[in-house]
Formats: structure tokens, sequence, C-alpha cells
């Protein structure tokens, strides 16, 4: 399955059963993972690590 499949049936299913709180969750939450890959062997990671 792609990963564009997984994001266009996770849309319909928040279409469909109305679960609309669970979009920020799930941004917030790929914001994050995304922050930390991108930051994993930076010189900003030492400042990234004191915010946490």
């Amino acid at each position: 399955m792609s990963k564009m499949a997984i994001i266009s049936e996770f849309w319909e299913f928040l279409k469909v059963r109305k679960k609309w709180w669970l979009a920020p969750i799930i941004i917030f939450m790929a914001l994050l993972g995304a922050l930390i890959v991108f930051t994993q062997g930076s010189a900003v990671a030492p400042f990234i690590y004191t915010l946490f």
C-alpha cells in the first residue's frame, strides 16, 4: 500500500466518521517526527533536545 493510499484512506475515515479531532493530533505527531528525523545528525540537535 502506498503512502498516498494511506493518507487518502485516513482522510475518508475522518470525513465519514466525523473524527476531526484526530487530525491535529496526527499532524502534530508527523511534524514532531519530521523534526526528530531532520535534526538527528545536525548541529541543531543539542538545542532541540534542551526544548524537551
